[in-house]
């Protein structure tokens, strides 16, 4: 069985693709690991960026070049929805980590030690650790966790609305390999949150503090639509939590 999949969706990266997948090849691992990544119909250079590094490396690189966006169209919080769900489906590797295609690992052990300690902590089910935030319009740079961050954390923890986990960080156990996901999933515009919830139901969260790795904000990413100035986000979100709460009922009863 693969050990480790590597999920990179991606869309209107080309200035970024090229760096995210050099620093997914470079992993120094005792294991074997794929690189699962999926274009989204982009119309600028990254299908064929893609394209050359699928051809290079054939043998650790599946491209899903999508000829068009997988969408939905509407709402525009959902941008990309169905490329990733795609995507984290067709990871057959016993975890997955995930990369968007505009970010990127800066530590050639990351994978190794994320995997060394889901191996040897059963009771967790998600691996992450703090990245450095940068911006494209030249803010100032800064670590996305603080120092305080807690090295073990739980559901209770997202429920109280508080994200500490960033996307390129994450490293989890494919639960979705047999399962799907649940129902309310496909209504959440946080995408991240929903797959979180869902894994944190399972187990714990083990943070390792560090920095291996670089989460890109910039006028292309979704951050800037999934922010709590937009009022529509914020209602949605509020109604995937009331959504979790119920579905956590009926999860616990059953497992």
């Amino acid at each position: 069985m693969m050990k480790v999949s590597v999920c990179v969706p991606t869309y209107q990266h080309e200035s970024y693709i090229a760096q995210m997948l050099d620093g997914a090849l470079t992993q120094q691992t005792t294991f074997p690991y794929e690189i699962v990544v999926g274009d989204d119909g982009s119309r600028d250079r990254s299908p064929a960026i893609i394209r050359a590094y699928a051809e290079k490396y054939p043998d650790q690189i599946r491209a899903y070049l999508h000829p068009e966006n997988l969408g939905p169209k509407e709402p525009r919080e959902f941008a990309g929805r169905n490329n990733v769900l795609f995507l984290l489906k067709a990871c057959r590797g016993e975890y997955v980590a995930l990369c968007e295609g505009d970010d990127y690992w800066t530590d050639p052990h990351k994978l190794q030690k994320q995997v060394d300690f889901l191996d040897a902590h059963p009771d967790f089910v998600i691996c992450h650790h703090n990245v450095r935030v940068t911006y494209e319009d030249g803010s100032p740079e800064h670590f996305f966790n603080a120092p305080d961050q807690k090295a073990i954390s739980t559901i209770d923890d997202l429920l109280a609305d508080r994200w500490f986990l960033a996307t390129a960080s994450l490293l989890y156990r494919n639960y979705f390999l047999t399962e799907d996901f649940a129902n309310w999933h496909a209504e959440a515009a946080a995408g991240d949150w929903a797959l979180v919830l869902q894994l944190a139901a399972r187990g714990n969260i083990g943070y390792l503090p560090e920095v291996m790795g670089v989460y890109r904000k910039h006028r292309g990413g979704l951050s800037h639509v999934h922010a709590p100035t937009n009022e529509w986000f914020v209602q949605n979100r509020k109604e995937m939590f009331e959504n979790v709460r119920a579905w956590l009922d009926s999860f616990k009863r059953n497992n």
